[in-house]
């Protein structure tokens, strides 16, 4: 992915988002803990934000992030620290609303974290602003928002849902005569379809249909029934977030009783907890090709997280190793202590952790993602994700309740997220 000129595009400020772990002193719905045994070096201070009690039905609860960033701490500081450092972990829960994470990104600038890591927000709009006028780098956001991959601090490890759309396409095409896509309508959602329709059109398959749903309805019987009419050699994506198992249920309701229609969606719409909980083998979602960014969570690259889970996160069930939340705060983190093992003897701060990203810091995650570098040359250039270092997916299938490799390895989407812009005009 080197090599890439960048487009010209209105360069942001720098804006934060981190890692954190909650301890037992608790401010303004805020925890740091300690970690363990301190080194010789100053101690690093961090912080990571999700929501975690919410209020409304509609909102996304993410407890497991900042918990595993709480075990992560603990797992480095036992081990003496990053380069002898003590990892210091500030949360905050940002309640999956505008104000909470505003709220956070003002008490990470307060704190003057080194850098916030691994976190989860929908609200970057009202955060990222916040955190860039503090000059704070956001190391390794789930991809939730677009200021993800604009602002000229952040450094994510995955190419969002924008990746995950263009690689979706791909991975349809090679198994289906047709797709129906079922997606919000709303502004993010118009989008989609140009998206997936790059990976159809470079496998000679045709457009999706375009098939409009409510954000928030409890029953999606008229979309489930324009997709069903459509039927046929077609697969059916859906893509509608927390509301995704809502249309499925709708879906299968409606289909006729022998067939068997191939369902399918990306991550953060469809999840191996998602599977467990709406009945593994005997699950909607069996059968059903999932795009994501990393390699399945059975795959033994994720070994290692898995077992410093099981040795220091205390039997917390917040935690579930096969979330995608959990997996990106370990990658995150990852990410964090390579950085600050480049910066020496000197007291760790967010201006020396951005130039130590921007010099080309290299983060090997173990396979789990391409080695991720953020010089400008590794950036992908192209608005409105001027950010992307990771444009590499992950192809997916549901069996025995269970998300598999469907393909080996990871597939690049680079190009197609280059020619959804050029195709936009």
């Amino acid at each position: 992915m080197t090599g890439r000129r960048r487009t010209a595009f209105p360069r942001p400020f720098p804006f934060l988002i981190g890692t954190a772990v909650a301890g037992a002193l608790l401010l303004s719905g805020c925890g740091v803990l300690p970690g363990g045994p301190g080194g010789s070096g100053e101690p690093v201070t961090v912080m990571t934000w999700a929501p975690d009690q919410v209020d409304d039905v509609d909102a996304v609860s993410m407890p497991g992030v900042p918990a595993m960033a709480r075990t992560y701490a603990r797992w480095i500081n036992e081990q003496g620290g990053i380069r002898g450092r003590e990892l210091r972990v500030i949360t905050c829960d940002e309640r999956d609303t505008a104000a909470g994470a505003e709220r956070c990104a003002r008490q990470a600038v307060d704190r003057g974290v080194a850098a916030v890591v691994g976190s989860y927000s929908r609200h970057g709009q009202s955060a990222i602003p916040v955190l860039e006028s503090g000059g704070i780098p956001y190391i390794g956001g789930y991809g939730a928002s677009d200021e993800e991959f604009r602002s000229y601090l952040s450094y994510p490890v995955n190419g969002g849902q924008s990746a995950l759309l263009a690689g979706h396409g791909r991975q349809l095409a090679e198994g289906c005569e047709r797709v129906s896509l079922v997606r919000p309508d709303s502004i993010g959602g118009a989008r989609m379809p140009q998206l997936l329709n790059t990976g159809l059109l470079a496998a000679q398959r045709p457009e999706s249909t375009d098939i409009l749903a409510p954000e928030r309805a409890t029953s999606y019987d008229e979309q489930a029934a324009k997709a069903l009419k459509r039927a046929g050699g077609t697969c059916v994506a859906a893509v509608l977030g927390s509301r995704t198992e809502t249309f499925f249920d709708s879906f299968r309701r409606l289909e006729p009783e022998g067939e068997r229609v191939r369902i399918s969606s990306v991550l953060g719409s469809v999840s191996q907890p998602l599977i467990n909980r709406t009945g593994g083998r005997k699950s909607p979602f069996e059968g059903a090709y999932v795009t994501g960014w990393y390699p399945d969570a059975g795959d033994p690259r994720w070994n290692e997280m898995r077992e410093v889970i099981r040795k220091h996160a205390f039997g917390d069930n917040r935690i579930d190793p096969d979330d995608t939340g959990v997996q990106t705060t370990w990658i995150a983190y990852t990410a964090l202590r390579a950085v600050v093992g480049t910066i020496g003897d000197d007291t760790v701060t967010a201006n020396k952790v951005t130039s130590s990203l921007n010099r080309g810091t290299e983060v090997d995650t173990g396979g789990l993602t391409p080695v991720l570098r953020w010089r400008f040359k590794d950036l992908l250039g192209t608005s409105p994700y001027p950010r992307i270092v990771n444009a590499e997916v992950t192809f997916q299938v549901v069996r025995e309740g269970r998300l598999t490799a469907q393909k080996k390895g990871f597939v690049d989407v680079a190009e197609a997220l280059s020619d959804a812009r050029r195709t936009a005009g």
